[in-house]
């Protein structure tokens, strides 16, 4: 080999080695506040190694980042109501990049790597918890070791009667945007606005109370969005979605339950899959899926499941019915599949799939509020519904039903077609009159999803011996 020949090789092979050692670049850098933690993603143009350690005195995180360089602005980050008070970073040893945080107060930090997934590309996320969970927001513990709930106490009304306690958890949030629809909808912002309107509905009504698993835009594991259900001791966990499909020409909303024989449909097999998915979207911090002794916790907690799935479809069943009296549905019975967030021996668990923000026209639908509240009222009508039915030993309700004093049927009705005045309150044994004074009608035109409250003096009823 000549020397202009070796020459031109060693060019060649360094321009090559050199662009596989290219450095990693942070393009941008995001951050969200959990009420137990705060979690800090950079998001980097490849992969990259890191190490991290902490300072004190003052608090600090410093994170060192191999062969990569900082080209992200950082002055707009939220930095309210967390423990981070700024953020710098400098060149280190040449070619790798330190990163320092700096911390109004000490915290338990954790890193670890994310692959690019359909939304972002590599990412390095950083979870700072709290040493103490904040008074104002439920925290979100790592689940017990142990397969069986701990009792916590529930919340109790008058004469010793507890409220029956409803658990909300809006799908998906922060690191994981869920579907993105029409006009960029995410699916996690239209979903945490469903599970308030929901709560809001739930807490004005007498006997009942209603938490909400996420409370703003953060990531929460699943099997952690159970365990915060289990925490409030719920009675119901209804898991609020709006998917997507392959087709854009899917829709309708659907509820579903846990299946243990595969699921009912390919489409419920195909969302099932979807959700499952999330802790690898958002990031499980380092949890493994393929943990034996979770999956020998599940099987256990499995097998005490019979007649919480029992429980599950009838409740669904009672939520799908009103939910069709709003909008189509894509299928009229609840369907099952091997949803994970489902997966609670103890706790009635539905999901509810508010339609396919996939679909354009259902989408425009599913970001405004009017439909959003619709939604909201026909979730509150089939839970309402369904405890009035069943409800748990020991809640006002229970107390209530057993002294007669529990009348039947909804307090609220939603126009269908077909439906006139005159008809509604003949149904619900009221007057004409008394039906427009409720409802502030100055004659009796009403319109297809038009929502009426019937007279029926809060659902209590006079007891007289």
């Amino acid at each position: 080999m000549t020397l202009r020949a070796l020459g031109l090789l060693l060019l060649v092979t360094g321009t090559l080695y050199g662009g596989l050692l290219q450095a990693a670049q942070i393009e941008s850098v995001r951050l969200w506040r959990a009420p137990d933690n705060t979690r800090l993603v950079f998001d980097l143009t490849g992969p990259a190694d890191h190490k991290l350690f902490t300072l004190s005195n003052p608090e600090r995180i410093v994170i060192d980042i191999s062969g990569a360089r900082f080209a992200a602005s950082t002055g707009d980050l939220p930095l309210q109501n967390t423990p981070l008070t700024g953020l710098r970073s400098a060149p280190r040893d040449g070619s790798d990049l330190r990163v320092v945080l700096d911390l109004s107060r000490e915290v338990k930090p954790k890193s670890f790597s994310l692959p690019p997934n359909q939304q972002h590309g590599h990412r390095l996320v950083i979870d700072l918890y709290d040493n103490e969970p904040r008074p104002d927001l439920p925290a979100t513990a790592e689940p017990s070791a142990s397969p069986l709930p701990q009792t916590p106490t529930r919340s109790v009304s008058e004469a010793g009667q507890r409220d029956i306690i409803v658990a909300l958890d809006a799908g998906h949030g922060g690191e994981d945007p869920g579907a993105i629809g029409h006009n960029k909808a995410r699916e996690k912002d239209v979903v945490l606005a469903i599970a308030r309107e929901t709560k809001a509905l739930i807490d004005a009504e007498p006997g009942f109370k209603a938490v909400l698993v996420r409370t703003g835009d953060y990531f929460i594991p699943l099997r952690k969005r159970t365990e915060i259900a289990r925490k409030h001791n719920a009675d119901l966990f209804v898991s609020i979605h709006a998917d997507a499909f392959t087709r854009p020409s899917a829709f309708g909303a659907s509820v579903y339950a846990l299946s243990d024989r595969g699921a009912t449909s390919e489409t419920a097999r195909l969302l099932a899959d979807r959700e499952n998915r999330s802790d690898l979207i958002g990031g499980v911090g380092g949890v493994s899926l393929d943990n034996r002794d979770q999956v020998l916790a599940s099987v256990l907690l499995d097998l005490s499941m019979t007649a919480t799935l029992s429980a599950s479809l009838d409740v669904g069943q009672q939520v799908l019915g009103s939910i069709g009296k709003l909008t189509p549905l894509h299928k009229r019975r609840v369907e099952q599949a091997g949803f994970m967030v489902l997966k609670s021996p103890d706790i009635p668990s539905i999901l509810v799939e508010t339609g396919f923000i996939s679909n354009p026209g259902e989408a425009r639908k599913l970001v405004t509020r009017s439909h959003q509240q619709g939604l909201a009222r026909a979730m509150h009508s089939g839970i309402r519904s369904y405890f009035h039915r069943n409800p748990p030993p020991g809640t006002r309700i229970a107390a209530l039903k057993s002294n007669g004093q529990l009348a039947q049927g909804p307090r609220e009705h939603m126009v269908t077609r077909g439906d006139t005045l005159s008809m509604i309150a003949t149904r619900y044994e009221v007057s004409l009159a008394s039906l427009r004074q409720a409802n502030g009608l100055g004659n009796d035109q009403i319109r297809v999803g038009q929502v009426l409250k019937v007279p029926a003096g809060n659902m209590l009823v006079k007891n007289d011996p």
